[in-house]
């Protein structure tokens, strides 16, 4: 059973510039990334802020709906909110972001109505929406296929510099990929894979892993002997460890990495430490495998505080904080009202796109399931 925070947490090079306390007391690796932040003003620091809180309220509601039997899984991302609201808002319009199935504020940041990851674990959807309708700001869809995603976000990648879609010179213009995947993704053989294609192609592509610590029931630890981010150095790319549950540090890092692989400096790596405060799926019992002590040791840890308090000390109001849990609690009521909505449907719908064009065999098995199905109303009746 794990104990300590994280194979290699406080790595000399680790990127940090708010404190737990939410205080701005960078780390020495944070150096160059403090002009970026001092860039930004109130506003983009409240949209950090106003993200994580609707999208926990979001996660709740789904989390509950599912205990309520209205889904068939869920995958909280609870405590994870800092990390991907960063890398998310540090993305440019024209960026492509592959998530792997719990970047739900990814997913909605970029333009995704969040119904439609409702569908998704609802059984209603075979995709849940379309990367390519541009109200959907090149998200891919969710997959739950561990690792899988980097190879399609490299593939893509590959694309983007083969077609002259990267490097150009022109950051309005040209394009890179960031594709999500976590600590346990990170031993899947297609992960190597991708690396090692994306290093070869040098790919404008950002390696975004998200180190929650617990890969279901194995710790990070045993998985792994060094930090995760030393493994992108072992492929050439340039890696970098920030501090997950920072969202500065996670939007600064994340603006640098795309910035320079958009440029077509080739791919990079970054591990962001955090922690899965929730359960991995609403499958699992995460008591049967970690201890309170490390719960409550993450949760005074956690991002949304960290932000509040950064907040309040830069004078934010209190219209301000409760104006956001207002909005937060208005996406919640309506996820809810939305999924009790949606209804289900026809078993029929399995059959439909195995084949482009009508199939006899496709045609006999749907009519075998239909009989099948009204057999058991006959012996009702």
């Amino acid at each position: 059973m794990q104990t300590d925070d994280s194979v290699g947490a406080e790595d000399p090079r680790l990127v940090r510039i708010l404190a737990a306390d939410g205080t701005v007391t960078p780390s020495a690796a944070a150096e160059p990334y403090l002009a970026l932040i001092e860039s930004l003003g109130d506003a983009e620091f409240e949209q950090f802020y106003r993200d994580m809180v609707v999208i926990r309220a979001f996660d709740r509601q789904a989390t509950n709906l599912q205990r309520q039997g209205q889904l068939a899984l869920w995958p909280p991302s609870l405590g994870q909110e800092a990390a991907q609201v960063g890398s998310a808002r540090a993305a440019r319009p024209q960026d492509h972001l592959f998530p792997s199935y719990r970047e739900h504020v990814v997913c909605t940041i970029r333009g995704v109505d969040p119904i439609d990851i409702i569908r998704v674990m609802r059984g209603l959807s075979h995709g849940g929406w379309d990367p390519t309708d541009p109200k959907n700001g090149n998200t891919h869809i969710y997959t739950l296929v561990l690792g899988s995603q980097t190879l399609h976000a490299t593939g893509f990648a590959m694309g983007l510099a083969f077609d002259g879609r990267s490097g150009g010179g022109d950051p309005e213009r040209d394009e890179a990929v960031i594709v999500y995947y976590g600590d346990g993704a990170s031993s899947q053989g297609d992960v190597h894979e991708a690396m090692v294609f994306a290093a070869s192609y040098q790919t404008p592509e950002v390696f975004f892993l998200q180190n929650n610590h617990w890969a279901i029931s194995v710790p990070v630890s045993t998985q792994a002997r060094a930090p995760l981010f030393r493994r992108g150095e072992g492929y050439g790319m340039p890696s970098v460890q920030v501090d997950g549950n920072d969202v500065l540090a996670s939007y600064a890092v994340s603006r640098v990495a795309l910035d320079e692989a958009r440029a077509g400096l080739g791919p990079r790596a970054i591990e962001a430490v955090t922690y899965r405060m929730g359960a991995h799926t609403t499958s699992d019992d995460p008591t049967k495998y970690r201890t309170s002590a490390e719960e409550e040791s993450w949760a005074r840890r956690d991002p949304i505080a960290r932000m509040r308090a950064f907040l309040e000390g830069r004078g934010a109001s209190a219209a301000f904080f409760a104006e956001v849990d207002a909005a937060a609690q208005a996406v919640a009521d309506d996820t809810r009202e939305r999924t009790n909505a949606l209804g289900s449907v026809p078993a029929s719908l399995m059959f439909d796109h195995v084949y482009t064009e009508p199939h006899p065999l496709i045609d006999e098995q749907k009519a075998w399931l239909a009989a099948y199905e009204a057999s058991f109303e006959e012996e009702a009746r």
